[in-house]
């Protein structure tokens, strides 16, 4: 009997994969909410498969989003991942990845760790909801409005309330798996 799995992500076999063993999983630790919310920024204005397709490309391109090295990337680097066809080249989501890296250890200096500053916005626990049908989920909510408010005072790009509401989705900030799908009480 198969498993009962969100709809959004039937019928790819690395969308599937991905829903069943990452999206909605709480995530505390800083390299990886440094990865999903750079990779969420490129998605901005496309679908999230494109992204997933290309997140080995990403990986590799992007120094595995080590966010020190990235911080400090200079025009050549630029230069660089602008002629990488393995990822999505637009100069202006290039360019936040750098500030936003920047940012991101400002972030880290004044909270202790990234993990610590954006999980406080849910009080360190996941919002479970209810959802019947994936559909019915948000695009963005007041709590997303305002954490892309508060990230676009510290100096972060591409960061509107639909990128962190998606972000926070894919970190398990907001538990938004269908009631009846198999990860929603695993999660």
């Amino acid at each position: 009997m198969d498993k009962h799995r969100c709809g959004w992500c039937l019928g790819d076999p690395l969308y599937e994969a991905y829903h069943d063993t990452e999206w909605g999983v709480p995530v505390k630790d800083d390299e990886t909410l440094f990865e999903f919310l750079i990779l969420e920024t490129f998605q901005a204005g496309l679908s999230w498969i494109t992204v997933l397709r290309k997140r080995e490309n990403f990986r590799e391109a992007f120094d595995y989003f080590d966010y020190k090295k990235i911080a400090g990337y200079d025009q050549d680097k630029v230069d660089e991942l602008l002629q990488n066809p393995g990822i999505i080249r637009n100069k202006l989501k290039v360019h936040a990845t750098i500030s936003n890296a920047q940012a991101f250890m400002e972030v880290q200096r004044e909270f202790g760790s990234f993990s610590q500053y954006i999980w406080g916005f849910v009080d360190h626990e996941p919002i479970r909801n209810t959802l019947a049908n994936y559909k019915h989920a948000p695009a963005t909510t007041p709590l997303s409005d305002a954490i892309s408010k508060d990230l676009k005072k510290r100096g972060f790009k591409f960061v509107g309330s639909t990128v962190i509401y998606a972000h926070m989705q894919a970190t398990g900030m907001v538990n938004d798996h269908e009631v009846n799908c198999f990860r929603y009480l695993e999660v």
